[in-house]
């Protein structure tokens, strides 16, 4: 019944949850994207499944850590097949009007409870995703043979043009600088290989809408919890279980002086990662949060070091708190900077076996992307889009010129 869900639909997507991850099912999820032609949206927790420079791969929706293109996909869309996915706020949207529209939802969720909890789907099954993904693979197989596989081809097509051309600009030169190139001399410095580890905030939800993920258990997330300090703990756990892999974690400043006296573990038991720090000195989710309801000004989310001004940037010395618990940090201010200062903190954290920190000094006040009616076809977007190839360089499709 869910096969014929998709037989009579003309714009199908696969919402790809962590559940996939979790049943170890990311290739055969591939699987029957590949047989059936079918684009693949993934959640924050499934991110990986698919290569995001898979044809099919296209993108995150939502409100916060969304792609443009992602979006616009899925609002085009006349059918969705979710599998292992929660349907969380982050993904839908507060406001289920626009996300649910007129499409069919088919839900497959190991956790019978999760069927039915955020809305009811046309069609439910309470299945492992390896299980489900087995049997859809092998129903699909025989609808091919058969020739009663729709072509979507055209749907595809349509895809990759807004892949291609709906992207958000990461190059900028200011200084103090924006994070946005943060990420971008990221993509150009961690290849396919690497782990990344974050937590919440401004740089996950940047992070998630300009990173490149390419493997399953590649985007090591807390998901739709904001346990600020999970970071460095959980990046020390992921280097030790996987010592072979390369690990980056990204933390903004506050999430990494939650839990940074952890550093000293990573020290004395010789774990060598690389720690990116984007430091703004700033909450800046609450602020941005609360700048949507016009309250900004009932809290103080910012702290500036009146006592160290010879430091010339803001914030905790955090390069004397990093070296004072036996690990190794480099200050950068210069975006143009920033590729250096990484492949140093690799050869660092190769020689020294410790954590290395990269701290990016980002200018005080950055908005990122995200809606501010909580509604996912109602996305702002605070900056300067892409609009010549070089406004996004390490954009997972090239920008048409």
């Amino acid at each position: 019944k869910a096969i014929r869900f998709l037989l009579d639909s003309e714009r199908p997507l696969i919402v790809a949850g962590g559940g996939i991850i979790n049943a170890d099912a990311s290739d055969l999820l591939v699987e029957f994207a590949e047989l059936t032609g079918v684009p693949v949206i993934s959640t924050l927790m499934g991110w990986g499944v698919i290569p995001d420079d898979h044809e099919l791969a296209a993108g995150m929706v939502g409100v916060q850590t969304s792609h443009r293109y992602g979006n616009a996909t899925f609002l085009e869309s006349d059918f969705v097949l979710g599998i292992g996915n929660r349907w969380a706020n982050r993904h839908t949207g507060y406001n289920l009007d626009a996300y649910l529209g007129d499409r069919k939802f088919v839900h497959v969720d190991i956790e019978p409870t999760q069927i039915g909890k955020i809305f009811a789907p046309d069609f439910g099954i309470a299945s492992d995703a390896k299980a489900a993904l087995e049997l859809f693979i092998e129903v699909a197989k025989e609808l091919k043979a058969e020739g009663k596989l729709p072509d979507y081809s055209a749907w595809v097509a349509s895809h990759l043009e807004r892949k291609g051309s709906l992207q958000r600009r990461t190059h900028f030169d200011n200084v103090p600088m924006k994070p946005q190139r943060v990420y971008e001399e990221m993509n150009k410095a961690f290849g396919p290989e690497t782990r990344y580890v974050t937590t919440i905030g401004l740089s996950q939800i940047a992070g998630a809408q300009m990173l490149h993920v390419y493997k399953p258990r590649h985007w090591i997330n807390c998901g739709q919890a904001g346990p600020l300090g999970w970071t460095i703990p959980a990046a020390l756990g992921v280097a030790t279980a996987d010592p072979q892999t390369p690990v980056v974690a990204l933390s903004g400043d506050y999430d990494f002086q939650f839990m940074l006296e952890e550093l000293a573990v990573g020290a004395q038991h010789k774990i060598p990662y690389v720690h990116v720090l984007v430091n703004n000195a700033y909450l800046g989710l609450i602020r941005q949060a609360q700048g949507g309801l016009g309250i900004n000004f009932e809290v103080n989310l910012e702290f500036e070091n009146i006592n160290a001004p010879e430091l010339g940037v803001y914030g905790v010395d955090h390069v004397k708190v990093v070296e004072g618990l036996g690990c190794k940090a480099i200050r950068v201010t210069d975006p143009n900077e920033l590729g250096a200062a990484f492949e140093e903190a690799k050869k660092l954290a190769a020689e020294y076996s410790v954590p290395v920190v990269v701290e990016a000094i980002l200018e005080r006040v950055t908005n990122i992307s995200m809606s501010k009616t909580v509604d996912m076809s109602d996305v702002t977007e605070f900056e300067e889009l892409a609009t010549e190839p070089g406004h996004a360089p390490t954009a997972i499709r090239p920008l048409s010129a």
